[in-house]
């Protein structure tokens, strides 16, 4: 077990999901270890429903937006730099949202979050069907949310805890995923719609409204059935405390490490997917939409795989990462449409894979006190780095065409996935055994520790 797991708070540790029993209707899929057994607790299934109907508005948000700018400049680099605006508050103040979320009641931070992202959907919305909206609007608005995303992510991210307590953990975690990537089948095929039907100002429009689901969900909730946290008190050098907590733990550190490479480089499929549908395969804003359907699939079915696995381990994240770089690279060089988004399906199995897991994974590792900081510090790593990445890669899909640019990601996420996951096999002193003579179940490949006495906790993580 991870260091964090041995001193989380007793309360917290038998705090579980009991307060709801599950009836015989669907007992058989939310039992304790089931695939869906957080759904027992009454707090997180109204969290799931609200955010079922928010994540398709922000998914059709999002398709629309990117459409919007492609359609206002024809440039995939003037995608790249909407996705950077939103992101860069969380590089310059990611850390800062963290401290936030360790410092205030989560549930109250949540609600005027979520009202605040609604209201800027909303002003969009006007802009763009009466016809006012530009690209430098785009720009300010998605400047906006990212400055609200800085609060909301790391709060809502290490809210799941107080939801379901920690034996639940790590299903809740996959069950968010799974939530979020079934809102991106619907969202991008219902934007797709709306943008050739009526405009792109309708969808933002139906986002503004599908915020009041997910606040509903939040102020329906019963408090005395959450398992909250301590919050700490203001002090100086709070944000400074949770670096070198992260510092001082490896098996914390080379994750975070990771999933910077992946989520600077690896991820930026607003800026690829627009250009592959606009300049490799010409096609409209229907068959781009079913682009992210496609990799939507596939990171649906990455995230029920992941329901049912349990609490992660080190040398998942870094399988799935290479598997995520390799198929990258191949889908780089499909040949055709359809050949690309069956690739893009297998992207995204992988690539949620990896995301579930370095987000369970440092949940459960890190002390409850010090989970909004580092939940700050991952989400600061894993899309903070965007406005270097997003421009960057819209830069050389500019110059070299969008199969340069999803080789140059696919090649950058395999490397780091191969050094940090050899990394993590030294600190733990681990080495790898081929084996070809093995049989009767025997792995051919395994890590296997150096000495008789490994570094057992950093050993039994990987």
């Amino acid at each position: 077990m991870s260091k964090g797991s041995h001193t989380a708070d007793p309360d917290e540790r038998t705090a579980t999901a009991d307060t709801v029993a599950p009836g015989p209707t669907g007992a058989r899929f939310t039992r304790p270890g089931g695939m869906f057994s957080s759904l027992r607790v009454r707090n997180y299934k109204y969290f799931f429903a609200g955010q079922i109907v928010s994540n398709t508005g922000s998914w059709m948000q999002r398709i629309a937006q990117d459409w919007l700018v492609l359609s206002l400049t024809h440039s995939p680099l003037a995608v790249g730099i909407t996705t950077a605006m939103q992101f860069l508050p969380t590089l310059a103040l990611g850390l800062f949202g963290g401290v936030l979320a360790d410092r205030m009641p989560k549930r109250r931070l949540l609600i005027g979050t979520q009202a605040a992202m609604g209201l800027l959907a909303a002003a969009l919305a006007v802009l763009t069907v009466t016809g006012a909206v530009t690209e430098y609007y785009v720009y300010l608005f998605a400047l906006l949310l990212g400055l609200v995303t800085v609060v909301d992510t790391p709060t809502r991210q290490a809210f799941v805890s107080e939801m379901v307590g920690p034996k639940d953990l790590a299903n809740a975690v996959s069950l968010n995923a799974a939530n979020f990537q079934t809102a991106r089948l619907v969202g991008p095929a219902v934007a797709g719609l709306l943008i050739a039907a009526v405009g792109s100002g309708w969808a933002f429009a139906l986002n503004a409204l599908s915020f009041a689901a997910v606040i509903g969900g939040l102020l329906a909730m019963r408090t005395a059935e959450l398992h909250p946290v301590e919050r700490i008190p203001r002090e100086r050098g709070q944000l400074r405390e949770g670096l070198r907590y992260v510092k001082e733990r490896p098996d914390l550190m080379w994750p975070l490490v990771l999933a910077g490479f992946i989520g600077t480089f690896g991820f930026n499929f607003p800026t690829l997917l627009s250009g592959f549908a606009y300049r490799t395969f010409h096609v409209g804003p229907g068959l781009y939409g079913l682009l992210n359907t496609a990799m939507a699939a596939g990171s649906l079915v990455g995230a029920l795989l992941a329901a049912r696995r349990g609490a992660p381990r080190l040398r998942w994240l870094a399988g799935a990462a290479l598997a995520f770089g390799v198929l990258e690279v191949a889908a780089a060089g499909a040949p055709g449409y359809w050949s690309f988004a069956l690739l893009l399906t297998l992207v995204g199995v992988f690539g949620l894979t990896f995301n579930t897991a370095v987000n369970s994974y440092v949940q459960l590792a890190t002390d409850p006190e010090m989970r909004g900081r580092v939940m700050g510090l991952l989400v600061l790593v894993f899309t903070g780095g965007t406005p270097v990445g997003a421009p960057l890669v819209g830069w050389v899909t500019d110059a070299y065409g969008p199969r340069v640019g999803l080789l140059a990601c696919g090649a950058v996420a395999t490397l780091a996935a191969a050094a940090v996951g050899l990394v993590l096999a030294r600190c733990a002193d681990l080495r790898l055994q081929l084996d070809l003579h093995r049989g009767n179940g025997g792995r051919v490949v395994a890590f296997v520790p150096r000495q008789a006495a490994p570094k057992r906790e950093l050993a039994a993580a990987c």
